[in-house]
């Protein structure tokens, strides 16, 4: 008589029964054959999970997640400007631009105008740019007239020379009256007066 088979070890069994397809039952065998060739592939490694997951009925709702959250503005549009490079940062990212599309129009390097974002004192002949740019004239009109002479000169970016040229005054008298060395007599002041009157009103740069 012929001798017994010897037992088959689990993983033998296990090979078989993945050759008849999946379980080795006819079941999972007809589950096979009925996949596409091209999903096959990732099939043959996970016969069960794979089946269970491409075959599976169970309905896949989509779920939504509100998530509150407050955008925070730059510290630049929610704080008071301060100094004229503080205007000028402000103004910028109100209209969306960047440092250099702004140091373009003012004639400046991106540095220069970083330097100015960040406390750099405003070289005086870009002060009338930059108001241009911002649209308004952040620096305050005093109402001392000597004071005002000097507002004056500064938004419009004069040098002695060019506001002597305006006045017909000598450079180093202006220089006398503005720094306070000097103060000009009544005649004088009244000379600057009508010069400050007759300009800021043209110019409108001065109202009250």
């Amino acid at each position: 008589c012929a001798a017994p088979s010897a037992p088959r070890r689990a993983d033998q069994c296990g090979r078989a029964a993945g050759r008849k397809g999946g379980s080795g039952t006819v079941e999972s065998s007809l589950v096979y054959r009925n996949i596409p060739a091209a999903s096959r592939h990732g099939i043959r490694n996970c016969r069960d999970v794979c089946t269970f997951s491409h075959f599976s009925e169970a309905s896949q709702q989509a779920h939504q997640i509100e998530i509150p959250y407050e955008i925070q503005l730059p510290i630049a549009l929610t704080q008071e400007p301060v100094t004229l490079g503080d205007h000028l940062r402000r103004r910028r990212l109100e209209i969306g631009l960047f440092q250099k599309d702004v140091a373009v129009q003012l004639g400046v390097t991106t540095s220069t105008l970083w330097n100015w974002e960040h406390g750099w004192t405003v070289d005086l002949r870009y002060i009338p740019r930059i108001i241009t740019f911002l649209g308004y004239n952040p620096i305050h009109c005093p109402d001392d007239v000597m004071e005002r002479l000097a507002w004056y000169k500064q938004i419009n970016g004069l040098t002695l020379e060019e506001l002597g040229a305006k006045m017909g005054r000598y450079p180093g008298q202006l220089a006398d009256w503005l720094s306070g060395r000097h103060q000009p007599v009544r005649r004088n002041r009244e000379d600057i007066e009508r010069f400050l009157g007759l300009n800021l009103s043209r110019q409108r740069l001065c109202e009250g």
